[in-house]
Formats: C-alpha cells, sequence, structure tokens
C-alpha cells in the first residue's frame, strides 16, 4: 500500500521512463553501417585504395583533361586501369586525397585491343599519358571477393577477441559478449576437491556445530524427512571481517562432497542491464540440475541490499531487479529441493528483510571473535607449518592477542616466521612471536629518531608512571613490558594483558582510567611540566569518562540513565543543553579525581617509580620481571589466568577415588574378609602395623562419609 501511495504522488505511475541502453543494439548498428558501405562501393576504400568505373568516352575526355598519370592495359579481360594524377583526385572522384587512398584507379571496358593500343601511343607523343603498359593475367574472382571483404572480417574478428577477453574468467561457461547473462560461480563436482575440512577450523565450535547439521541434511536427508522436518534452504555466515566465515563454508563443501557453487555478489552485478537476474535464474538452474549441491555467496550485501521506497533517492534499479530474482529464485514458486544456499556478510544490518526471512535463510550463524581459549586453538592449527622451539608459549600468544580474529592471528604466525628468517635463525622462537605481535599492533620500530636525554627521560617518566599506576590497581590490565623504542605514531609504550571481561565494573573502568592518566601525572610531578605525549591517554581517558556517564548510568547527578541515540547520523542529541552541561561537569569531575588518585599512587610509590623510569632510560625494554623486582609481586591474579587455571586439568592422585570405591558396600565386605585372612596367616607380625593401617582407613572413611 505505501508503495502504490508513493506511485499515486509521483504521478500515477505513468511519469517518463528512461529509455534503458543495451549494446547490443550498437553492435547491430555497426554491422548495418558497414554492409550498407560495402555494398555501396565502399568496400574498396575500406581495403586502401578507391577504385571506381567509367564509359571509354569518359575515359577519353580524362585523358584529354590532363586527368591521367599511367594506364595499365589487360588483353585477356579486355580492361584498362587508369591511375588518376593526386592532383585531380577530387575531380574524379568528388573526394579527397586523403579519403581515396595512395592508389586510385579508374576501371574501364574496351572493345578492340588494336584501337587502344594505336591512341594510347598517341597520347604518350602529345604528353598527355606517361606511361602504359600490359598486364595480361586473369584476376581470382574468389580473392577479389576477399579482398573486398577483409575489412569485415577483421571487424568482426576484433568483436569476438574483445568479447572473449571480456568473458575469459566465466570458468569454462563459455565467455564472451554473447554469453554475458551466464552465471560466473565456480563450480566444484566434489566439494573435498578444496582440501579444507572442518579439522582446519579451530575457535568457532558454536558456528561449526549449526554447518555441522547443514552437512548431515546433505549427507542423510531421510533421517529428517521421515518425522516431517524440511531440509533449511539456506544459512547466512555473520561477522566481522577474517573470523573465518568463507572457511567454513569451504568445510562444509569439504565435508559434504557435493557439488558446490562459488560466487561472490558482486559478480551478479555488471554494466549491461538485466544480467544480474540473468545470472541468478542461470546459477539456480545449473544448482537445480546437480541437486543435492550448495550455493555459497560470499559477500551477499553487494546485491542483497535492502530496497529504497524512494526510487528518487539513490535506487538502483538493476542491483533491485537482482536481488528480486534472487528471492524468488531461493523461495517462490518453483521448488529447489536439494539445493542449500550458505552466504557471508559482515554488514548483516544493510541486508534487505525479504531476504533475511525464515524459507530464504532459516539460519542465522554468528561467527565471532574468537575468545581465549579459541585462539590457542586457533594458534595451535596455523603454527603446524612453522618451524618453533620450546620457548615458544601458546597460552602467552592467545592472552596478548585480545580481540584478533582468525586472520590476524595466521598473519602473527607468518610475520614471526618471516622475523625468524631474517635474523637467519633455525626455528622461531617466544621472542619473534612477541616482536610480530608489537608489529601488527604498534608498528614498525623507528630506531633512526634522535631524541635528547631530556625527551628520553620524560618519555621514561611517562612509561613508567602508566605501568607503576597499573600495578597497584586491582582491575588494571596486566603489565607485559614497557619500552621507550618509538613504534609507530607512539614514543613509547606500555604493553598489556588487556582483560576480556563480559561485563565490566565501575570500579574496573576507574582503574583503567587511573592507569591511563598516570602518565599525565608523572610527568607534573617528576618533571614540572606537561607534554603532548599524553594525547592519546586523554582521548581514551574522556571516551571512557562519556561512556560510564552517557551511555551506562554510572554518575552520581545522573544515574540509572542512558542517552544512547540509534539513528548514528542524526545530529541532533537525544539530551537538552542543561543535561549537555551536567553530562560535561560530570565527565570533568571523574576524569580529575582519576587523575589526582593517579598522583597519590605515585607519591606513595615515588622511590620504585623513579628506579623504574632509570632502568627503563638504560634498557629501553623492560619486563614484567623487571617491574616485580622493584615493587614487589603483584597482589592480585589476573582474569586470564584464572580461567586458564580453572580450565587446566587437575592432578588427581586418586584418593577421592579410592574413597568413593571404598565405601561401596561390596568393596568394604572384600577389606573385611582380606583383614580377616591376614590376621590368620600372620599372627607373629607385630600389633602396630594392622592397628595403624586399618583404623586409618576406616577413620578416612566416616570423614568422608560425614562430610
Amino acid at each position: 500500500m505505501e508503495q502504490s501511495n508513493n506511485l499515486n504522488n509521483l504521478g500515477g505511475g505513468k511519469g517518463p521512463k528512461m529509455p534503458r541502453f543495451n549494446m547490443n543494439w550498437l553492435y547491430t548498428i555497426i554491422l548495418i553501417a558497414l554492409i550498407a558501405l560495402f555494398f555501396s562501393g565502399g568496400g574498396d576504400a575500406l581495403g586502401g585504395s578507391a577504385a571506381k568505373e567509367a564509359t571509354y568516352t569518359e575515359f577519353k575526355q580524362y585523358v584529354d583533361k590532363g586527368y591521367v598519370l599511367s594506364v595499365v592495359a589487360n588483353k585477356t579481360e579486355s580492361t584498362l586501369k587508369i591511375y588518376i594524377n593526386p592532383k585531380y583526385t577530387r575531380d574524379v572522384y568528388k573526394m579527397s586525397a586523403q579519403s581515396v587512398g595512395p592508389n586510385p584507379y579508374v576501371k574501364v571496358q574496351f572493345g578492340s585491343i588494336d584501337e587502344v593500343d594505336r591512341y594510347l601511343n598517341e597520347m604518350v607523343k602529345e604528353n598527355k599519358i606517361h606511361s602504359f603498359s600490359y598486364d595480361n593475367q586473369k584476376s581470382n574472382d574468389f580473392i577479389n571477393l576477399l579482398m573486398s571483404i577483409a575489412p569485415l572480417l577483421l571487424f568482426f574478428l576484433f568483436i569476438y577477441w574483445m568479447s572473449g577477453r571480456m568473458g575469459s574468467g566465466m570458468s569454462g561457461m563459455g565467455g564472451g559478449i554473447f554469453s554475458v547473462g551466464k552465471s560466473k560461480a565456480k563450480m566444484y563436482e566434489k566439494g573435498n576437491s578444496l582440501g579444507v575440512t572442518f579439522k582446519d577450523v579451530a575457535g568457532q565450535e558454536g558456528a561449526k556445530q549449526e554447518v555441522e547439521e547443514i552437512v548431515e541434511f546433505l549427507k542423510n536427508p531421510q533421517k529428517y524427512t521421515d518425522l516431517g522436518g524440511k531440509i533449511p534452504k539456506g544459512a547466512l555466515l555473520v561477522g566481522p571481517p577474517g573470523t573465518g566465515k568463507t572457511l567454513l563454508a569451504k568445510a562444509v563443501a569439504g565435508e559434504a562432497g557435493v557439488p558446490f557453487f562459488s560466487m561472490s555478489g558482486s559478480d551478479f552485478v555488471e554494466m549491461f542491464v538485466g544480467v544480474g537476474a540473468s545470472r541468478v535464474r542461470d546459477l539456480f538452474r545449473q544448482a537445480k540440475e546437480k541437486a543435492p549441491c550448495i550455493i555459497f555467496i560470499d559477500e551477499i550485501d553487494a546485491v542483497g541490499r535492502a530496497r529504497s521506497k524512494n526510487p528518487a533517492m539513490g535506487g538502483n534499479d538493476e542491483r533491485e531487479n537482482t536481488l528480486n530474482a534472487l528471492l524468488t529464485e531461493m523461495d517462490g514458486f518453483g521448488t529447489n529441493s536439494g539445493v542449500i544456499i550458505l552466504a557471508a556478510t559482515n554488514r548483516v544490518d544493510m541486508l534487505d528483510s525479504a531476504l533475511l526471512r525464515p524459507g530464504r535463510f532459516d539460519r542465522e550463524i554468528h561467527v565471532d571473535l574468537p575468545g581465549l581459549n579459541e585462539r590457542k586453538a586457533i594458534f595451535q592449527v596455523h603454527l603446524k607449518p612453522i618451524k618453533i622451539d620450546e620457548t615458544v608459549d601458546i597460552d602467552l600468544l592467545a592472552r596478548q592477542t585480545p580481540g584478533f580474529s582468525g586472520a590476524d592471528i595466521a598473519n602473527v604466525c607468518n610475520e614471526a616466521a618471516l622475523i625468524a628468517a631474517r635474523h637467519d635463525k633455525k626455528a622461531v622462537c617466544k621472542q619473534d612471536f612477541l616482536d610480530a605481535v608489537d608489529r601488527i599492533v604498534g608498528g614498525l620500530e623507528k630506531k633512526t629518531k634522535v631524541m635528547t636525554a631530556d625527551e628520553k627521560r620524560s618519555i621514561a617518566l611517562h612509561e613508567a608512571g602508566h605501568a607503576t599506576i597499573s600495578w597497584f590497581c586491582q582491575y588494571a590490565n596486566p603489565l607485559i613490558k614497557v619500552t621507550i623504542v618509538p613504534r609507530g605514531q607512539a614514543l613509547g609504550a606500555a604493553w598489556y594483558l588487556p582483560e576480556e571481561r563480559q561485563i565490566t565494573t565501575k570500579e574496573q573502568m576507574l582503574d583503567e582510567m587511573c592507569s591511563l592518566m598516570g602518565g599525565r601525572a608523572a610527568e607534573e610531578l617528576f618533571t614540572g611540566h606537561i607534554s603532548s605525549g599524553a594525547m592519546n591517554d586523554l582521548e581514551r581517558a574522556t571516551k571512557s569518562a562519556y561512556g560510564m556517564v552517557a551511555y551506562l548510568g554510572m554518575s552520581k547527578t545522573l544515574p540509572n540513565i542512558c542517552y544512547y541515540n540509534q539513528n548514528e547520523y542524526s545530529f541532533q542529541r537525544p539530551y537538552s543543553e542543561t543535561t549537555a552541561r551536567e553530562i560535561d561537569k560530570e565527565v570533568l569531575q571523574i576524569v580529575n579525581e582519576q587523575y589526582t588518585r593517579a598522583k597519590n599512587i605515585l607519591m606513595e610509590h615515588k622511590e620504585g617509580h623513579n628506579a623504574l623510569a632509570e632502568l627503563l632510560i638504560k634498557k629501553e625494554v623492560i619486563m614484567a620481571e623487571d617491574v616485580e623486582k622493584i615493587f614487589g609481586k603483584r597482589p592480585w591474579l589476573s582474569r586470564s589466568q584464572e580461567i586458564m587455571e580453572d580450565e587446566q586439568p587437575k592432578v588427581d592422585d586418586g584418593s577421592e577415588i579410592d574413597n568413593a570405591v571404598k565405601e561401596m558396600p561390596e568393596v568394604q565386605a572384600a577389606i573385611k574378609e582380606h583383614e580377616g585372612a591376614k590376621s590368620e596367616t600372620s599372627p607373629k607380625d607385630s600389633p602396630e602395623t594392622p592397628s595403624k593401617n586399618v583404623p586409618d582407613s576406616s577413620g578416612n572413611n566416616k570423614n568422608n562419609k560425614e562430610k
């Protein structure tokens, strides 16, 4: 109803329609023009030289006027070939010298060769003709015809070659202009030819479980159809870039062992009108012939974007037609039994709602960034082909790479191998991986930057301030190393192991903010001035404070209020000017409180901070162990360490199992029989041994029962 109303407002849908341009019309017009040119006598001109037929009387007139340069007589065919003086080209051909070619001629039929011979000799004596000669070879009609149509043939050969170039990427489907509507999908008869299985996919157990069910549908559909169930028509893989969406699709193809069609969303879109819809129909036609099979469309947001309600506001008619064809093929009046569609995107918010409904994409599988244990599994997969030594700690690498996707982890492993090869090592060690993470996160080391002693000391005090505050704040991220070597845009850096919390408390955010303000506080306390080096710290602290006040409701004056604006393109704030002033006031108060707290902590640990700064100036890079030597062991255990310890297999000495077994009635009876037999066979044994063992056993059993 809404669409029809819009059409009525625009003139009832009867407005002027712009004609659609089709390249086939262009080729047709060119062909007609060339044919007309050929039959009108322009074919010879295309070959290089113009030709004209004239009568014998006209020939004599040309000679009298001095137009003729030379004459070639052919007795066999009774023809004269008259070559015209270039000065008189326009008088004879009514064209310029450039248009007629280098050797234009006039063809004349004659009756008697004797008369022609006598006439030409007289004209040569009178200097009206420079020369004449005889050519008695009979011309080949076939060759003449071939030469006349050669330009036309060359043109069509050129068009055919260009069409082959344009369609070279169609994977054996027959490319070219005339097959532009064919699907460009790459087809694998057996998906396992890709060489990817679920063993190659690590860290996505939830997503892997869901796609494993799709494989089971394809392998054993009768199991589900017997119960009245229907095979799902499609699954949409959603997640950030690099998380393994395409890899999961390859693994599905490898495990299912069915035909697999792979295509990108951009392959549907072409400069020609109607090509996208045609390719969609052709793709599904091929898939139905190969059913059961899988169609995988990567980056489906290129063709599946939400359709515009108002065509005047940037609507793309061609893309929308392609989307309509895709919607119809996925769930229309036709049947697609045995065809499962997999698609991947990282912009699910942009997709059309009709595409996401059940019946088209029945499942939406989220492929998120890997957690701690998932990163461990991904590291183990990517470390298989790499030669590593015993110093490599996978747990540390997994903790040091929070927010890394599977592609990022693969890049870390590859970068570490390159660093090791650069230093002529036989194996990749722990330091190579740490350098690789630093290189990816912080950038390349800039050892060529020259700094004065005062600048170096100021940077050292700044970074030591961060390290000191994070060491004495319970919820701050655990420190791993501090450096004053310039890297990327930073002159120095303190490297932490960020905590991947599911929920964040107010105290945790305040501690992290206090740690951020530690650098600026150290500069002010121990150098007497502040510098521009804390700009990034201030930006992060301010953003965090605004998030606490405006979004999370963690302020004193504005508690439990969230001013979140869902419309990111709106320039209007969801609160008044009075509230904006209250927010600014509260943010300023929070930041200043943490700044004062940071200065107090630094003054309390002044000696340790100065020792840390001096060590940093001396060594340029210090690790957490060096900080521990100065300040002592950190009293709090990090969240990552707690998770690691909880998931470590506990060493079981078997006492609990033994006690549980001993409590069983059968075992109790056996023990009594054993003890009775033992007392009968060894009466001379000292009474301490049995009295020492038996009561202990029974005593332990009693305690366990009480517990």
